[in-house]
């Protein structure tokens, strides 16, 4: 199979028309990642299934070290383990590759199941079809494995706001540690004039699921539907976007009207949390992850940004139906 694939793939990249330039394969497939990879093509593996699964699957090592199981995959006696305090307790003759068939059976289901975690190596992104709010511990286990469904936190500050260089730093981190995949909006005047304005490493261990980019539409940006929060300065335009789309808010003004848009944020439309500063003024990054878990774990908050939705895109039509009024005043 991985030389048909290959030969394929050499095939339609050798014609006219459009190139192959991503492999998604579940995660059963390891074979296909590698060929991808041999093939210098950008790789995605795919699990459908629980993300505790996976989690097992991954602690395969751990649990050979532990003396639960043999070489071959067997238990070495029936027992329950548990993986993560919050995460479900499972027998250890219910592991996936050990309750199939007979010995020879589970030997060679155990077998693939260590060389596809091999082959999970080369991926570019592993995804999971599950959510953070549903197995948050096994997520958390192997932070490597991203969550599908509106998970995404989208990051826009807008054109004014200047970050510190220790602002900035735990703004990264904060990002980093939260352990969600996220969108940042970075305009380019921040980081160019400083070369070591992202913490060192910092880009390389959250390449897989955070992306930094100079520009984004923000009216396509917050309108997808993988987008579960905004982190925004409040400005009007951003707060309008944002409620248009029923996101809630994580707020970070920076100046002037940008408090009082926090205060209807937060305290009158109850539709997203405030950050606290240290007592040097700082937000720290332990701050930034608590709040992300804590809005995005608060499912009536989410409910009030669904309800005030069709109230904002009324407004913004009104809007647009003002522009189009103006435009044609002013052309006569």
């Amino acid at each position: 199979m991985p030389g048909k694939l290959e030969e394929l793939i050499e095939k339609i990249n050798g014609s006219d028309n459009d190139k192959i330039t991503c492999i998604i394969a579940d995660q059963l497939l390891g074979w296909a990642l590698e060929v991808a990879e041999k093939m210098q093509i950008k790789r995605a593996a795919f699990w459908p299934a629980a993300a505790a699964l996976l989690a097992l699957k991954f602690s395969i090592p751990a649990l050979l070290d532990d003396g639960i199981i043999n070489d071959n995959g067997t238990p070495t006696k029936n027992q329950t383990i548990q993986l993560s305090p919050t995460m479900p307790a499972i027998s250890t003759s219910h592991l996936v590759w050990a309750c199939i068939g007979d010995l020879t059976t589970q030997k060679i289901i155990f077998e693939l199941n260590v060389r596809n975690n091999r082959s999970m190596q080369v991926a570019d992104w592993l995804i999971c079809n599950s959510t953070y709010e549903l197995e948050p511990a096994a997520f958390s286990l192997f932070p490597n494995i991203l969550p599908i469904a509106n998970s995404v936190i989208y990051v826009s500050f807008g054109s004014f706001m200047v970050f510190n260089q220790i602002q900035f730093q735990e703004l990264a981190l904060g990002l980093e540690i939260a352990n969600r995949p996220f969108l940042w909006v970075v305009r380019p005047d921040i980081t160019d004039k400083n070369n070591d304005a992202y913490p060192e490493g910092f880009k390389e261990r959250v390449a897989t699921c955070g992306r930094m980019v100079g520009w984004a539409p923000q009216q396509k940006g917050l309108g997808h539907p993988s987008v579960a929060c905004f982190l925004s300065h409040c400005g009007w335009n951003s707060t309008m976007v944002g409620l248009s789309n029923g996101i809630p808010f994580l707020c970070w003004p920076y100046f002037a009207y940008q408090f009082l848009n926090q205060n209807y944020i937060c305290y009158v439309w109850k539709v997203g949390l405030r950050f606290n500063h240290d007592e040097s003024g700082i937000i720290k990054q332990e701050e930034i992850k608590d709040k992300v878990e804590q809005l995005l774990s608060n499912k009536t908050t989410k409910a009030r940004a669904l309800d005030l939705k069709e109230v904002a895109t009324k407004v913004l039509k009104k809007v647009a139906a003002l522009t189009i009024t103006l435009t044609i005043l002013l052309n006569g």
